[in-house]
C-alpha cells in the first residue's frame, strides 16, 4: 500500500480503497482503514467479497451484571427482516451474516482490546454514518447490532439518531415510542425507561422519539454528554450503535461524534464520490477514531468468496 499517492478518480470505489486508507491521516493523524463490503437492502444480495483483516480474538471476561430493564419488550419482524435482505437471528449462516462477523470482530477488539491493543477512550460507542443519504447507513447499522448481539460477552444497545427521517423501528416492524429526543428535550425524563427489550438476546433499542427543529440543539445541550454516559454506566457489558443522519445532510452527525470512540463511515461503491467523502469526514473530525465500510461491491482482489466452505450459494 503505498501511503502517498494521490487519490484515483477512475474504477470502482473498491479498487480505490487502498487510496482511501489514510484519509484519517490526512485529516486528523489517525487512519482509517476499509474493513469490509456490505450489500444494501434494496435487491437481493449477491455475494458479497470483503478486504478480510486479521481475525482476532475477543477476550473473555468474568459473568455480566444483570441488563438494565426497561419498560417496554418489542417483538422483531423476522419475516420482514429476511424479506429485506437482513441477517436474520438464529437464521441460517450466510455470506452477510459472515462479513459481518468481520466488520464487529474489529469493533470490538477497538472497544475492549485484547492481543497486545489497550482499549479506544469510549470504544464501546460507535457511530454509523454515510456522506449522503441511500448509502446504506441503517442497513448497516441493524445488521451489525443484531451480528453483535450473539456475542456472549456483550449486550448491544442501537440508538436510532436520525431524528429528521427514523427508520429502525419502522425497518424491524416495530410501532412508533419515545425515545432518544424525548430524553434530551425533558431532563426529567429517564432515557433508561425509554429503552425497548427486543426478543432478541442481547439487543435493545433506544427509538429516535418526537421530531422537533432543534435536533442539534438539543444535542449540542450538556444533556446529552449525561444521557449517553448513563446508558453506557448502567451496563458495562454494553456496546451502543448509533444510527446517525447522514454527515452532508444533516449537522447532528458532527455532534454525535464528539461522543463516541469509533465511526464507521458507509460508502457506497461507484456512486459516493471522493469530495463528499473527505467533506463527510472533515464534519466528523470530533471522532479520532474512522473506519470505512464499502457497500454494493462486487470487487475482491484476492478473487475469495465466502460459502465454498460452508455451502450457502457460493457462485
Amino acid at each position: 500500500m503505498n501511503k502517498h499517492s494521490s487519490i484515483k478518480t477512475a474504477g470502482s470505489l473498491l479498487e480505490r480503497a487502498s487510496e482511501l486508507y489514510d484519509f484519517g491521516a490526512a485529516l486528523r493523524g489517525g487512519a482509517g482503514i476499509p474493513i469490509a463490503a456490505a450489500h444494501a437492502p434494496d435487491k437481493a444480495p449477491e455475494k458479497a467479497n470483503v478486504v478480510q483483516p486479521e481475525a482476532v480474538a475477543i477476550p473473555v471476561r468474568p459473568p455480566m451484571p444483570s441488563a438494565p430493564v426497561g419498560r417496554h419488550r418489542v417483538t422483531i419482524n423476522r419475516e420482514r427482516l429476511s424479506a429485506q435482505n437482513f441477517i436474520v437471528p438464529d437464521g441460517p449462516v450466510t455470506g452477510l451474516s459472515e462479513e459481518f462477523r468481520i466488520v464487529k470482530r474489529q469493533l470490538l477488539l477497538a472497544a475492549r482490546g485484547g492481543k497486545g491493543i489497550d482499549a479506544l477512550p469510549h470504544g464501546e460507542r460507535i457511530l454509523v454514518c454515510s456522506a449522503n443519504p441511500n448509502e446504506g447507513k441503517t442497513f448497516c447499522a441493524i445488521n451489525l447490532a443484531i451480528s453483535m448481539a450473539s456475542e456472549k460477552d456483550n449486550r448491544v444497545l442501537l440508538v436510532d439518531a436520525d431524528f429528521a427521517k427514523p427508520s429502525v423501528l419502522s425497518t424491524l416492524g416495530i410501532e412508533k415510542h419515545r425515545g432518544f429526543m424525548d430524553a434530551l428535550a425533558d431532563p426529567a425524563c429517564d432515557a433508561e425507561s425509554l429503552v425497548l427489550q427486543t426478543d432478541i438476546d442481547g439487543l435493545s433499542i433506544l427509538p429516535a422519539g418526537s421530531q422537533t427543529n432543534q435536533d442539534t440543539e438539543y444535542l449540542a445541550a450538556s444533556r446529552t454528554a449525561e444521557i449517553i454516559d448513563q446508558l453506557t454506566r448502567n451496563d458495562p457489558a454494553r456496546i451502543i450503535i448509533f444510527d446517525s443522519p447522514p454527515a452532508l445532510a444533516a449537522s447532528p452527525a458532527s455532534v454525535l461524534a464528539l461522543h463516541v470512540g469509533q465511526t464507521l463511515m458507509v460508502v457506497h461503491a461507484d456512486v459516493t464520490n471522493d469530495s463528499a467523502l473527505r467533506d463527510a469526514l472533515g464534519l466528523l473530525s470530533g471522532c479520532e477514531h474512522v473506519q470505512l465500510l464499502l457497500n454494493r461491491t462486487k470487487f475482491s482482489p484476492t478473487g475469495r468468496k465466502f460459502g465454498n466452505y460452508y455451502g450457502y450459494g457460493a457462485s
